[in-house]
């Protein structure tokens, strides 16, 4: 590829919905524009962008990948983002390296609302975007009525450039609402053009008017036109067209079936004519650098290959990086220009690419990059809150000592995950956005690290306290095996706390019953029986004070006090009315308001308390349901979540306050709970 001028590159997102048919758009484009001989599929894993094992496993995409191509005088960058909504930290992570973006979806009414996360994000980023309806040869509802369902969860207003042309109820070609041409689609081919058909005339000028009417919200000569029963030019119409998008004003639609290449040209001299450039890119963002010779970057995604070698996707926004640039202190291992898996090797690239850049050891996905290191970081996209747990394990106990060094990689080549050494249940605990994205981790931790490993689902921390006091539980340690012997004697009162407030020792010794220097073996042992209680949990909310005791001046120790003080826990727990709690978390699920019932109803069913519901600010037609949940409940909460409302709801939570396990259920919990 030709060096070019920063004016002359585009970088953008193909992004939509799982399923929508992103991996084989990008097929389509990079076929019409020469840069493959023959399209792959998903099916046979031949795609130039599922380029991950994992991806081609499950014939979906799991991360991020980069091709280039050139079209119309242009270098155009795409990168192919996952549609699960359990990768949705890559497409985020992506987006904000790109000038624009192509919302990929399904003609289907019922499941636009899956859109909704997508274009919030867009548009909070202020990053412009087009629309392609794909498959339409499938489609159960009228073009229109499709838009309108689309319109309702776009903040911007939908262009729709096109009208379709059917053969009954056969996608035949379309209508170009801008000079009015009409056209019949060809496989594998540029559409013909054909009369405009009669049929069609009043529908195509009525869409073509709110298209018009649309595009002179934004400009006042077109609007006084217009009001003039002036006919504006072809000319006029791209223009505005191209400013409005390029502000991020209004959302062009365009449709066609990417399998065939139908309505993928006319999408690609869209994206030519009407992208923004980088430098408009920055202007839209508000990135200004003084010296324009500075070289700053950030890493959109971080790879790790199946040898542990490190490669960054890089989007430069300033300057020229070459290779042998020393970024954040590192100097770089080489420069390459991704085409899916392959890596093509260059020698410097310049404001306005994407390039992957090797050996950046430290440097994390969202990080900026740069030659000057008091250089102002870029803003990043806000990491997810973790909704779905696996207790892991090594199947080999020798791989015990690799497991921490290939899950730091593991999470920071996905920033969506997350690992734990919980310090209760001991249990190593990954974190991540559901099922199938910590299934994909665990294919990573076999192939790449060679760790296959072991999962369950993680032990609830649970915890007991008492319910009632007592007092003088007496603790006797008396041990003789020959010379000097072991002896301990004390009274301890032990009372419960309110929920929260700790534990708490004392002491209330007179006449030197007990010398000072043996009470902190008191407590010790105090503190030692109470991470294990009567019922097999750790102990907490209790207050113990030691009131009294005996010793001997020769055979009394330390170590024989802790002693007596488990003896006399055990004898006072026993006795407390021991109870078990279960740690309660606070719960914030945004869900459309469509759905909020449900959402209530699926809350009450996990034994969850409703704190109340409010709408979701910034999110029109959305709500926040704000609710305490046990944790024991939240295993696969996001899985119920996603199954009544299309995929979009999804919640952050964080541990609140522990509870009493309601006295059934403890029972069962006691049943099961391991011998550790």
């Amino acid at each position: 590829m030709n060096r070019k001028a920063a004016s002359d590159w585009r970088n953008i997102a193909i992004v939509g919905p799982y399923l929508s048919g992103k991996t084989t758009l990008l097929e389509s484009i990079l076929a019409i524009t020469g840069k493959i001989d023959r399209k792959g599929n998903t099916t046979d894993g031949t795609t130039v962008s599922d380029r991950a094992p994992e991806a081609r496993d499950r014939q979906m995409s799991v991360e991020v990948s980069a091709a280039s191509t050139e079209y119309g005088g242009l270098s155009l960058t795409f990168l192919d983002c996952p549609g699960s909504i359990e990768f949705t930290q890559e497409a985020q992570n992506a987006l904000i390296g790109v000038g624009s973006a192509i919302v990929v979806c399904e003609p289907e009414v019922d499941r636009v609302l899956t859109l909704a996360p997508l274009f919030k994000f867009l548009d909070d980023w202020e990053i412009p975007h087009l629309v392609f309806v794909n498959k339409m040869d499938r489609a159960s509802a009228d073009f229109t009525d499709v838009l309108d369902a689309i319109a309702e969860v776009s903040s911007r207003p939908l262009l729709p450039q096109q009208y379709p042309i059917r053969n009954d109820r056969d996608l035949a070609g379309f209508i170009n609402l801008v000079d009015e041409r009409a056209y019949s689609y060809a496989d594998d081919a540029p559409a013909k053009e054909i009369d405009l058909p009669e049929a069609l005339r009043d529908e195509e000028q009525i869409a073509r008017q709110d298209m018009l009417e649309s595009l002179a919200d934004f400009d006042d000569r077109l609007l006084e036109k217009l009001l003039e029963d002036g006919i504006p030019t072809s000319k006029e119409i791209l223009d505005d067209l191209k400013q409005e998008l390029s502000a991020d004003r209004v959302v062009p639609v365009f449709f066609g079936l990417a399998d065939r290449d139908w309505g993928v040209r006319p999408l690609l001299d869209a994206l030519v004519r009407a992208t923004p450039a980088p430098s408009d890119t920055n202007r839209l963002r508000g990135l200004t650098f003084e010296n324009p010779d500075l070289p700053v970057a950030q890493v959109l995604k971080t790879y790790y290959s199946d040898r542990g070698g490190k490669q960054s996707l890089v989007r430069i926004w300033n300057g020229t990086i070459a290779d042998g640039t020393t970024l954040n202190g590192m100097r770089l291992g080489g420069l390459h220009r991704l085409f899916g898996a392959q890596q093509i090797g260059i020698q410097e690239a310049h404001a306005g690419e994407i390039i992957a850049i090797s050996r950046l050891e430290t440097a994390a996905t969202g990080d900026t990059l740069s030659t000057d290191l008091d250089c102002k970081p870029l803003p990043r996209a806000e990491t997810l809150t973790p909704v779905y747990a696996l207790a892991i394990a090594p199947e080999k106990r020798a791989d015990e000592v690799k497991v921490s060094a290939a899950l730091t990689k593991l999470v920071d080549e996905d920033p969506a995950l997350f690992w734990e050494q919980h310090g209760d249940t001991h249990e190593i605990v990954l974190w991540g956005q559901g099922e199938i994205h910590l299934q994909v981790a665990m294919a990573r931790l076999d192939r790449k690290y060679n760790l296959p490993m072991s999962t369950h689902t993680p032990r609830i921390a649970y915890k007991e306290t008492i319910r009632k006091p007592v007092d003088r539980a007496h603790g006797r340690y008396k041990h003789q095996s020959g010379g000097h012997g072991q002896y301990g004697d004390i009274y301890l009162d032990v009372q419960p706390r309110e929920r929260g407030a700790g534990f708490d020792f004392s002491e209330s010794i007179v006449g030197g019953s007990i010398p000072k220097q043996y009470i902190p073996g008191v407590e010790m042992g105090v503190r030692e029986y109470m991470r294990h209680g009567p019922l097999g949990f750790p102990v907490v909310d209790v207050a113990v004070q030691l009131t009294d005791g005996s010793f001997h001046s020769v055979d009394s120790s330390e170590q024989a006090f802790k002693q007596a003080a488990r003896v006399a826990m055990q004898t006072a727990l026993a006795q407390a009315e021991p109870t078990l709690l279960e740690p309660i978390a606070r719960v914030d699920i945004g869900t459309p308001n469509a759905f909020t019932s449900k959402i209530l109803q699926a809350i009450g069913g996990r034994r969850g308390q409703i704190l109340g519901y409010e709408a979701r600010a910034d999110w029109p037609s959305w709500d926040t349901v704000t609710a305490y949940l046990p944790e024991a409940e939240m295993q696969d909460l996001i899985v119920e979540l996603r199954s009544l409302t299309l995929g979009v709801a999804t919640y952050r939570w964080k541990p609140d306050h522990l509870q009493q396990v309601p006295e059934k259920l403890a029972g069962r919990v006691l049943a099961q709970a391991p011998d550790d």
